[in-house]
């Protein structure tokens, strides 16, 4: 570790490194994304997807090593030991800061799929990573206000049907499939303005979620349920590779997802939709009270 180091000179040494290390995984990605534009749809498109994914999930790995050999930061990861490289996971996650990012990725590494998640649309512009995401298969969402909805009705759904379309690609591939309930990163300001009932979150919005388990169907393994605790506050990513974040905690309680959450339609029936939502906000209770007793077992609630 370099601890030793002044903070300033350890975040731009660890940027440095980062950056270095996607720019080289790049090659691979693109060249096997290259690959599958043209291979035909099915059995060849799913198997160059898994080298697609095989790069990236090295390039988190790389991440992985560089954090721990070089950063201060320790982690608590618990409830991962069980999980498949091989399997097929929804996880939800609370989001406070944009190290959960960061945070997921070391404590999936080795045991679950490379994790996707839903994007904004214009994000497939992004230099480098733009092109890398399409071939993972990361499903681009475009957002539309309130004023173009109502000028053109038509556009409603859209989002709905694009996490549908992208989770049947997910059908017959070991993935773990990133959902931020909140939609939102936790701040005391929008918590206050949504006057959220939680004390450490926001209110959780079912829908995107209703809809993987749809497209997905009861093949999927389980949902994994992610708590994220920072003892000493959310900072930012400068801050964390700074060395400033120095302890992390990490809960993840693999869950059995009701059979009945399966069989509705979350869009037409209003009974339904009550149904799914009810579990999500007993789940979203749930997961309040543990952040507060993770909070208090490291002596900061």
């Amino acid at each position: 570790m370099l601890r030793f180091l002044p903070a300033p000179v350890l975040g731009t040494l660890m940027a440095l490194l980062l950056i270095v290390n996607t720019l080289f995984w790049m090659v691979p990605v693109y060249i096997t994304t290259l690959i599958k534009l043209v291979s035909p749809k099915g059995r060849p498109r799913d198997t160059v997807s898994r080298w697609v994914a095989w790069g990236a999930q090295n390039w988190a790995a790389v991440n992985i090593w560089l954090s721990d050999h070089l950063m201060v930061t320790q982690w608590d990861v618990r409830g991962v030991e069980k999980l498949s490289r091989n399997g097929q996971y929804l996880v939800c996650s609370n989001h406070q800061s944009w190290n959960d990012i960061f945070v997921l990725m070391k404590s999936f590494n080795g045991h679950a799929p490379f994790f996707k998640f839903f994007i904004k649309q214009e994000l497939i512009w992004v230099p480098v990573l733009g092109l890398a995401w399409w071939g993972l298969d990361y499903p681009f969402m475009k957002r539309y206000s309130a004023a173009k909805l109502e000028r053109h009705p038509e556009l409603r759904g859209k989002d709905l049907e694009t996490t549908r379309k992208a989770c049947e690609h997910y059908r017959n591939v070991p993935v773990t499939i990133l959902n931020f309930l909140e939609g939102t990163r936790f701040t005391r300001v929008k918590h206050d303005r949504q006057q959220s009932p939680y004390r450490f979150l926001l209110k959780p919005k079912a829908g995107g979620m209703a809809l993987s388990l749809s497209a997905l169907g009861e093949k999927i393994n389980s949902l994994l349920d992610v708590t994220i605790v920072y003892p000493e506050g959310a900072k930012g990513f400068w801050d964390f590779l700074a060395g400033r974040v120095r302890r992390v905690v990490v809960e993840v309680r693999s869950l059995t997802i009701p059979h009945e959450l399966y069989t509705g339609s979350y869009e037409d029936d209003d009974a339904f939709r009550k149904r799914f939502q009810d579990w999500i906000a007993q789940l979203w209770a749930e997961k309040d009270r543990r952040i507060g007793q993770l909070l208090a077992e490291a002596g900061t609630a």
